[in-house]
């Protein structure tokens, strides 16, 4: 899967504080500053690897057949603290 990025994140934080031009300069700040880490936050999630498979994985058509056979099976119930330090060993 490749991700190219369309835009200017500076582009998107001016036309902001355009649209809002009455507000105080400290709220197109903010409103600036949000846009700005809303924008490095999904560069991040889109440059992390786990979440690139992640996403390739439920992306998949089958992925949401087998999601849908999925049931309660009591046999292959497991407990919420067993879960977390399963997830604490893989995400080593």
């Amino acid at each position: 899967m490749h991700i190219t990025t369309i835009g200017n994140a500076n582009a998107t934080a001016a036309n902001a504080s355009v649209r809002g031009s009455s507000a105080p300069s400290a709220e197109s700040a903010r409103i600036r500053s949000d846009v700005d880490a809303a924008r490095n936050t999904a560069l991040s999630a889109l440059n992390n690897d786990r979440f690139r498979v992640m996403l390739e994985q439920i992306s998949d058509p089958g992925a949401s057949g087998t999601l849908m056979t999925m049931g309660a099976d009591s046999q292959n119930v497991v407990d919420f603290n067993t879960a977390l330090s399963r997830y604490a060993e893989n995400s080593k």
